[in-house]
C-alpha cells in the first residue's frame, strides 16, 4: 500500500523524512495526511504523546520534516546550511522533559505532547547532523526520491526502497546496452 510507513531509513528522524515519498517527483506520496496517521507514525517510532494529536500538530510535523530535509541533503552533499535553516531547526529544539525508569529494561517517559515528540526527533537529527553519524548519511540517487538514509557500511547505493534500486538497475542496464550497440 502506498501509504505504508517507511521505517527502514536508519533512525526515526530519517523515517520522518520518508513520510513524504517521491518528494521530488510530480506526484509525491503523503504518508501523514491526517492527525490519526501522525499518531500511528509516532506510535511506530515509540513516541506516542499523552495528549491527543491535532491538526496543528500535523502541520508542525510537516514543518519539521521539511525543515530537516534540506539540512539532511546538505549534510550528504557537504553544503553549508543557511542561517534560516538552522534557526528553523532550533525552533523545534525546545527543552523536553524526559524521565527514565529501569523496569524490565530502561524506559523513557512518553512525550506529553506531539510538540515534545517533535523535540525528541529534532534533537536526534541535530545530534546526527552535527556529530560523527553525519558521515553515514547517503541520499538515494533516484531524482524523484532523494531519500536520506543511514549507511554505516558505506556500501549502499539506493535508499531501502526496492523500487528505487530496481529502477536504478534497469536504467543502468539500458545504458550499458545502448553503449554496446
Amino acid at each position: 500500500m502506498s501509504e505504508d510507513f517507511r521505517l527502514d531509513m536508519g533512525a526515526p528522524w530519517l523515517n520522518l523524512l520518508a513520510t513524504r515519498g517521491r518528494h521530488f517527483g510530480p506526484q509525491p506520496i503523503e504518508r501523514l495526511p491526517t492527525p490519526a496517521r501522525l499518531r500511528d507514525w509516532l506510535a511506530r517510532a515509540e513516541l506516542t504523546p499523552l495528549a491527543p494529536v491535532t491538526d496543528a500538530d500535523l502541520d508542525r510535523a510537516h514543518a519539521l520534516r521539511e525543515t530537516l530535509r534540506p539540512l539532511a541533503l546538505g549534510a550528504v552533499d557537504g553544503s553549508v546550511p543557511r542561517a534560516e535553516q538552522v534557526r528553523a531547526l532550533m525552533a523545534f529544539l525546545e527543552p523536553e522533559p524526559m524521565r527514565l525508569a529501569a523496569l524490565d529494561r530502561l524506559h523513557r517517559s512518553a512525550p506529553p505532547t506531539a510538540a515534545a515528540a517533535f523535540a525528541r526527533l529534532a534533537h536526534q537529527a541535530a545530534d546526527w547532523l552535527t556529530g560523527p553519524l553525519r558521515h553515514d548519511l547517503r541520499a538515494c540517487p533516484e531524482q524523484d526520491c532523494r531519500g536520506v538514509f543511514a549507511d554505516p557500511g558505506g556500501r549502499r547505493r539506493w535508499c531501502p526502497s526496492p523500487a528505487c534500486a530496481s529502477r536504478g538497475r534497469v536504467r543502468a542496464l539500458r545504458e550499458r546496452r545502448r553503449g554496446d550497440s
